[in-house]
């Protein structure tokens, strides 16, 4: 079945060369797959999008908007909801192997992406370049190394080139392009044994985090859930921002893990980055510090945070922030 399927595909599309993973949630493209696809326009060749399950036709038509953007490839069927990786690695193989004409694929740096991008590289024996922040030409590329303290320049040797696109480092594509023209993709039986069993969302009324223009995050100097939630989220509310915090906020229960700001969390690059009772540790540091202003509130004149502050007030954050907060 698998090989009928892939002749008939390579007969139905000729000559595609990058393919681009686009990933939806709410009904709406994510901000780090639009900036993938302006990863791949930087390569300088034809760019599909390939969008999968309920969440992907729920935007396939925004998605045949998008600017760079020469055709979209649909993947319908309930087996690709909630985008498991298990599932979506057999149909990314079997079109990459369809035709010689594809010479990249990028996944955005998300969860999904670092699940998936993996299971395709060992499923065609292909080494993958994780976080790209620079195309440099088709080949070459720059991502982050040591929790971003120094940045390695990767040529990949490969025919087909693997990689994910970290999303703050590219400006999202636009939409509002002609529209170009979709093509459904048979379903590919993976013999997959895992199921999707629940999730639980944090739901807010906040912008996301990823993609916000502004951040407040908390950190483990407030000592408690109850601070965190009295001092961060008025704040935040005041500047329509997102809210963030670092691992050890986290790990104490402050807020929910999805608010994570760090090597092993969220990397966001917004306008502005306040940093509340944040001491600096550098895999926080991982995260945030390609803000382009930063602004921290610490007692202790020496924390790390200060290093890479922008404005840094050095002062009691149970009296700064809500005197900043009502003063706003």
């Amino acid at each position: 079945m698998l090989r009928n399927f892939s002749r008939a595909f390579s007969r139905s599309i000729p000559k595609l060369d990058t393919l681009v993973l686009v990933e939806a949630a709410g009904g709406k493209i994510t901000p780090a797959s639009l900036s993938t696809v302006t990863a791949a326009s930087q390569i300088g060749k034809p760019t599909i999008a390939l969008v999968a399950g309920p969440d992907g036709e729920s935007v396939v038509g925004d998605v045949a908007t998008i600017e760079g953007i020469s055709k979209v490839l649909v993947a319908k069927g309930s087996r690709y909801d909630h985008y498991l990786a298990e599932e979506l690695s057999p149909l990314i193989k079997l079109i990459l192997e369809s035709s010689d004409q594809w010479t990249h694929f990028l996944t955005p740096g998300s969860a999904v992406g670092k699940s998936v991008l993996p299971r395709v590289g060992a499923l065609l024996d292909t080494q993958p370049v994780s976080e790209i922040i620079k195309v440099e030409s088709e080949d070459t590329f720059v991502r982050p190394i040591y929790a971003g303290n120094a940045l390695a320049t990767v040529k990949s040797n490969e025919k087909l080139k693997l990689a994910s696109v970290r999303g703050s480092a590219f400006a999202p594509a636009k939409l509002g392009a002609s529209a170009v023209a979709v093509e459904d993709v048979a379903e590919v039986e993976s013999q997959n044994r895992t199921e999707f069993v629940g999730e639980e969302l944090v739901t807010s009324e906040r912008p996301e985090l990823a993609s916000a223009s502004k951040v407040v995050s908390g950190g483990r100097g407030l000592k408690n859930k109850e601070t965190f939630e009295a001092l961060i989220e008025p704040l935040a509310a005041k500047l329509n921002a997102a809210v963030g915090a670092t691992r050890a906020a986290v790990d104490s229960g402050y807020c929910d893990n999805s608010l994570q700001v760090g090597q092993t969390g969220k990397v966001v690059a917004p306008e502005l980055y306040v940093a509340v009772g944040v001491s600096g540790a550098i895999q926080h540091l991982a995260g945030m510090k390609d803000s382009k202003t930063i602004v921290a509130i610490n007692k202790d004149p020496e924390a790390a945070i200060f290093n890479v502050a922008d404005i840094g007030l050095v002062a009691d954050l149970n009296e700064a922030v809500p005197e900043l907060t009502n003063k706003l």
